[in-house]
């Protein structure tokens, strides 16, 4: 009772002194949104990633087609939505990023550093991303496109650009495992086995120069070398002023994809082989839906795409004032990055019907995800499109702006959850954050971009959020289904949008969300296998490297709780309860 009159004496007097130096720091100089809109449009740019684009389609396609939307759209309602209205809310209400939001229930802080580790890894590889996508985008920029014919200095005698021999599919990069909706080429098959396509040697010789094995790390490819530098550089431009600079960016960076992606459905429905490649796309396989592996995937897909539990939610909804609508939101985003997904989808099986009919094959054949997908099969259709140079370079802004999107949440994420704990020394000083994490992240680039570098990618992108995310939400929702009360929180709620939520949400809060994580992580735990590379197998110390970099998320979490315990006072059981309660500098500002 004390917790809540202080809380509604703060929201009526907004002169109020808190007791706390820092709170009152952070009234009078953390930022805000300068529109709604912009906080609106960071979350869907940060929901809808190059995975909507390259493995959703295809997760659809292997596991039933039109019949996996069902449990898709399920997981969506029961597990996204009610993440995305709790991250929001919390944040929200206490102007929190993902380790002060943990004042909440301190013994729990952990969760919060494990969220900024598993966010700072994320951070770093997936700008290789945009380092490729940077260089097939200055490739594009020629009468005629590098990968649309055999005649480059890096193709062999058995590139080609029809079919490939006895109807095999895309080897090259198909059938690969991965985090976060990537997947990577990890063999070098024999060459005198399979012929390649120009795209697929292009990918392999010219962009990453690949070698045989992680063994063989290689050099420094020079080319990814200097797009990688921009790549950091863009970021650093559009993150120097925080949320005042990349705010205003959004409006261009979210909806120019969907631009693209109606122009490219315009273009693909018209071209010969489209329908046939949609049908594939949708036609439901009604008994697929008795497996448990494709509610399994479906529900990791709606998990990961849809960016909960990795901080950048919390961290976005930090920047609200305190009124702000954000149950709208917490519905609106989740269905627009879905709906994203389902439209996607149209395009990529159009592409890929279009493939299909040029080469004289199935659609099964030419199916693939990942960069296989978006650095091998894409890039093959556009060569075959008139003025093909045009749809080559409209293709990689795309994505460029979807790698942007996905960069600002999650850099955001690191800088703020650390400018949020030494206020005083930082929040003045966010520009030099900036170029410090920047620089930092450009040289921990380097062993990605060297000719083994995707080897050791995959094994970062394998174990990275492996368990991290889903355990982070589980624990946002049992905090505050049990520990911090859900009573209480819907007064939160009422105090800063009027009214309090209906029960749904209560409900999914203490137990339809935790039961779904829960299934949710054992079924990654049972479906778990060492890193792969296709046919390549990694040697013990590459997987045991993989656990470390997997694990070093997961371990604040039980230490913060054995340091929280060591240093409090009181007996065990004393000791324990009230660290479990709300500090009192926890609430609005």
């Amino acid at each position: 009772m004390e917790f809540e009159n202080r809380s509604l004496s703060l929201q009526k007097n907004e002169e109020t002194v808190n007791s706390s130096d820092t709170s009152e720091e952070k009234k009078e100089e953390r930022e805000h949104w300068s529109g709604q809109l912009n906080f609106f449009l960071s979350s869907v740019g940060y929901a809808v990633g190059i995975g909507n684009i390259c493995r959703f389609p295809y997760l659809c396609y292997k596991n039933g087609g039109g019949a996996f939307l069902i449990p898709y759209l399920i997981f969506m309602v029961i597990g996204a939505v009610p993440i995305y209205y709790l991250e929001y809310g919390i944040s929200q209400f206490s102007s929190s990023s993902i380790l002060t939001v943990w004042k909440i229930c301190p013994l729990l802080k952990g969760v919060g550093y494990g969220a900024l580790i598993v966010s700072g890894i994320f951070c770093v590889y997936i700008n290789i991303f945009l380092t490729w996508i940077l260089y097939f985008l200055y490739q594009s920029m020629t009468p005629i496109l590098p990968w649309s014919h055999c005649k480059n200095e890096w193709n062999t005698k058995f590139c080609h650009n029809n079919s490939v021999d006895n109807g095999s599919n895309l080897i090259l990069l198909q059938n690969t495992s991965d985090v976060n909706g990537s997947k990577y080429n990890s063999h070098l098959f024999p060459l005198n086995e399979v012929k390649m396509t120009a795209s697929e040697e292009f990918w392999k010789y010219n962009v990453l120069q690949i070698t045989v094995g992680i063994e063989d790390i290689g050099g420094i490819r020079l080319e990814l070398l200097v797009c990688l530098a921009i790549a950091w550089f863009i970021i650093f431009l559009c993150l120097c002023k925080g949320i005042k600079s990349s705010g205003k960016i959004v409006y261009v960076t979210v909806t120019f994809p969907y631009i693209v992606l109606v122009i490219f459905l315009v273009r693909a429905v018209s071209l010969p082989g489209a329908a046939e490649g949609i049908k594939f796309f949708l036609i439901p396989k009604w008994h697929k839906m008795l497996s448990t592996k494709v509610w399994g995937e479906a529900a990791t897909q709606i998990f990961f795409s849809s960016g909960a539990g990795w901080g950048a939610l919390l961290t976005f909804a930090s920047f609200n004032k305190f009124h702000h609508k954000l149950q709208r939101d917490a519905i609106m985003v989740p269905i627009i990055n879905s709906g994203t997904s389902i439209f996607a989808g149209f395009v990529t099986f159009s592409i890929l019907g279009f493939m299909a009919h040029e080469k004289g094959m199935s659609v099964d054949d030419v199916v693939t995800q990942g960069p296989g997908l978006a650095f091998v099969a894409y890039p093959e259709a556009v060569s075959k499109l008139p003025i093909s140079p045009l749809w080559a370079v409209l293709f990689f802004l795309m994505l460029m702006t979807i790698a942007i999107d996905t960069q600002f949440g999650t850099f955001e994420t690191i800088t703020s959850a650390i400018i949020d704990e030494y206020p005083h020394i930082l929040r003045k000083r966010k520009y030099l954050v900036t170029v410090c994490f920047c620089c930092i992240g450009f040289i921990l680039d380097l062993p990605f971009i060297t000719e083994g570098g995707i080897y050791v990618l995959q094994i970062v992108d394998w174990y990275c959020g492996l368990f991290t995310p889903m355990i982070v939400a589980t624990l946002e929702c049992l905090v505050v289904g049990w520990i911090y009360g859900t009573d209480r929180f819907y007064k939160d709620i009422q105090m800063m949008i009027g009214y309090q939520p209906c029960w749904w949400w209560k409900v999914c809060w203490k137990c339809v969300t935790p039961c779904f994580l829960m299934m949710m992580l054992m079924f990654n735990m049972l479906q778990l296998k060492p890193v792969s590379f296709d046919k390549y197998q990694y040697p013990s110390w590459a997987i045991g490297f993989g656990w470390i970099i997997g694990m070093m998320s997961v371990a604040p979490i039980p230490l913060y709780i054995i340091k929280t315990l060591w240093c409090a006072n009181g007996t065990i059981l004393q000791k324990f309860t009230n660290s479990l309660k709300p500090k009192m500098d926890w609430g609005p500002l």
